[in-house]
């Protein structure tokens, strides 16, 4: 697993019930393979983006297409004598902001050369000048920033769906039980999740597993509540998205369940940690650890933290019973992650 498998808060799907087996995953998976969202060609080529949007998505597909990070871009840019930081290049890749004063769009010029883009390819996509001041984003993006943080793997693994991720559905209550196997690997992950629809309509709801060794692949998936629309495993991205359909469309404030079984393969390392983050109040999470008797931990924690790669606070042991488990149980969670952290005895 990751040392610590990150799974997101819920929100988006259409509705089969049932599993996939390992053939018929392998089928569904092979889009996301090469570590890139699956995109309609078809519909991008009928339709092209409004001219507000034709900047930031050149942009995004450039980046996408050459495979270079934010931090990359603005360090070449800056041995080019140009100051860009990540964060300003990330507001014009979601349209949030965009180049204008002279500085900037010398800088698009420079990105044309650094993207390997005829000159002008950027600068003639420039709508008009827009009013002062920060285009906000979209209320679910913004909660999602807030513990994500900039340019995330959930982020990158949804491309354009990110602005709008599950903003039509809210998670109430979520449990999540990890399985370890005998050499201290993750090898199966189940999770039953209580959605709470925001508007009328609601009908599926999005999910992102990551994972810290590539090693650690999706092998089976199992959907006991809804149905699976969509499972894609983006390789580069060591991440699976998963797309679950509720079989109706909820009413405002009307609930649903969603639960789903994920058999994942044994990665390098034994795992260490598992997290879930959420960026809104959830009323209650319950996570619960099986250990094989084979690898039992020296010791278990619960921790917080306010972002995702923050340093852990409000660390506290935790205790094994007889079947070899441990869980934690938090009620009214504030936004952030809540995590449980083991350790194995090496016997050094």
């Amino acid at each position: 697993m990751e040392a610590g498998v990150g799974l997101p808060d819920a929100e988006g799907a259409r509705s089969a019930s049932g599993a996939t087996n390992a053939r018929d995953l392998r089928k569904a998976l092979k889009a996301g393979a090469a570590g890139t969202p699956p995109h309609d060609e078809s519909s991008a080529a009928e339709t092209p983006p409004p001219a507000s949007d034709a900047f930031p998505a050149a942009l995004r597909e450039a980046l996408g297409r050459r495979g270079l990070s934010l931090e990359r871009v603005s360090e070449r840019l800056r041995a080019r004598g140009i100051g860009v930081s990540q964060a300003t290049l990330s507001s014009w890749q979601r349209g949030r902001s965009q180049p204008e004063r002279a500085r900037s769009l010398r800088a698009v010029e420079v990105l044309e050369e650094i993207l390997d883009l005829p000159g002008g390819a950027l600068r003639s996509l420039l709508g008009p000048r827009r009013p002062r001041g920060r285009v906000a984003p979209a209320r679910g993006e913004g909660a999602a920033l807030q513990v994500l943080g900039e340019d995330s793997v959930v982020e990158k693994a949804l491309g354009e769906r990110f602005r709008h991720f599950n903003q039509e559905t809210g998670s109430l209550l979520i449990h999540d039980v990890v399985t370890l196997g005998a050499s201290g690997t993750l090898s199966n992950l189940t999770t039953t999740n209580v959605l709470r629809a925001n508007r009328a309509g609601a009908d599926r709801a999005l999910f992102v597993l990551s994972f810290d060794d590539e090693q650690a692949e999706p092998l089976d998936i199992r959907v006991t509540s809804g149905r699976l629309g969509e499972a894609t495993y983006l390789k580069g991205l060591k991440s699976l998205v998963l797309e679950i359909h509720f079989g109706r469309e909820l009413a405002k404030l009307d609930t649903t369940v969603v639960s789903y079984a994920v058999d994942v393969s044994p990665s390098r390392e034994p795992a260490t940690h598992y997290e879930r983050w959420s960026r809104a109040n959830l009323h209650e999470y319950l996570q619960q650890v099986f250990f094989h008797p084979d690898a039992l931990p020296s010791g278990c924690r619960r921790y917080f933290r306010d972002q995702v790669g923050s340093p852990p606070r409000a660390q506290r042991r935790i205790s094994m019973n007889d079947s070899h488990s441990t869980h934690v149980l938090a009620s009214r969670c504030k936004p952030g992650v809540h995590g449980v952290a083991w350790d194995f005895d090496t016997g050094e």
